[in-house]
């Protein structure tokens, strides 16, 4: 394996998004451009869910505003292009680093906006009980809502990306069926999502059962444009990224030091941490532009801003107390 793979950093927001203690917007600016500066491509930054759901990141306008997203050299010279395949005139240029945001609802959309969002992120999950316990909606619910969200994202040139939440298990139904997935995976490409991320929320899923997932959703959305999303409750995330790179994936979500979680899976914890993904990718002779040394430093930074254990082991044999 030779190829490139882009690392998407979700800590500043699926990671703090649970903290307990409230992380000042310096801290979280501060952790944005420290990732950066390790030579992750696209780190995203927050979300502009309600504050009443969401209070840890109720400082989005904040920390975008101190990130200087206001400008316009982010923002695409027209609106993205149909989405029949991921178009190189939708990509930022080279060495610029990507901060997209999470948003709900119209609402949303429109204060990621006036804040100088130029790329945003929209969410649904594969499970009835689990969308009702997140949302307050069904999926069907879920999608009507997005798609003229997605529709005004794109007519204003922002790029926008799609998650599936519990893709191979959920905490109240157990096993999803891959068709389900596979369905809503060409419902958010349809919508106009350039990029679909395919999350195991609660971090149930093995590799095989990872590689069948994929392997049905790209039946109609190509693997140029799926993401994977693990979370390590198994110890399996590092297994399910190999899997999915051996079958063309070349998009994969990680967050620094293993932060996040869920709160609506109980028991689930963090994301695969990046400093292991990183390694990983080195290990394969693949290229992300990550400087694994610069990653593990930031790491252990955050960990210790935060009075966490670091829960990256690679990051921890890098970078030890």
């Amino acid at each position: 394996m030779t190829d490139h793979v882009t690392l998407v950093e979700v800590a500043p927001r699926d990671g703090l998004q649970n903290e307990k203690m409230r992380v000042p917007a310096a801290t979280k600016v501060e952790l944005i451009q420290r990732l950066t500066a390790c030579g992750l491509p696209v780190v995203e930054a927050t979300s502009f869910v309600s504050p009443r759901w969401v209070p840890q990141l109720a400082d989005a306008a904040e920390v975008l505003a101190e990130l200087g997203l206001a400008g316009e050299d982010r923002r695409p010279a027209s609106p993205p292009p149909p989405c029949a395949g991921v178009s190189a005139a939708s990509q930022p240029a080279p060495g610029m680093a990507r901060y997209p945001v999470l948003v709900p609802n119209r609402q949303g959309l429109e204060r990621a906006m006036a804040a100088g969002a130029r790329e945003i992120a929209v969410f649904l999950a594969a499970s009835e009980t689990f969308s009702q316990h997140n949302t307050h909606c069904s999926i069907e619910q879920s999608l009507q809502r997005l798609t003229p969200v997605v529709a005004a994202a794109r007519a204003n040139g922002l790029r926008t990306r799609g998650y599936i939440s519990c893709v191979l298990g959920c905490p109240y139904e157990g096993v999803i069926d891959p068709a389900v997935v596979a369905s809503l995976a060409e419902a958010l490409a349809t919508a106009g999502c350039e990029e679909i991320s395919l999350g195991d929320t609660i971090g149930v899923g093995t590799a095989g059962q990872a590689r069948e997932l994929i392997l049905r959703v790209s039946a109609g959305v190509p693997l140029a444009r799926l993401a994977v999303h693990f979370h390590d409750t198994y110890g399996q995330a590092l297994a399910n990224i190999l899997a999915s790179l051996e079958i063309g994936v070349r998009t994969v979500d990680a967050s620094v030091a293993g932060l996040g979680g869920c709160p609506y899976a109980p028991g689930a914890s963090g994301n695969v941490a990046t400093e292991d993904v990183v390694y990983l990718l080195n290990g394969l002779g693949m290229h992300s532009g990550v400087d694994i040394d610069a990653l593990a430093r930031t790491g252990q930074w955050i960990s210790q801003r935060l009075g966490r254990d670091n829960q990256s082991r690679a990051g921890r044999a890098l970078y030890p107390r």
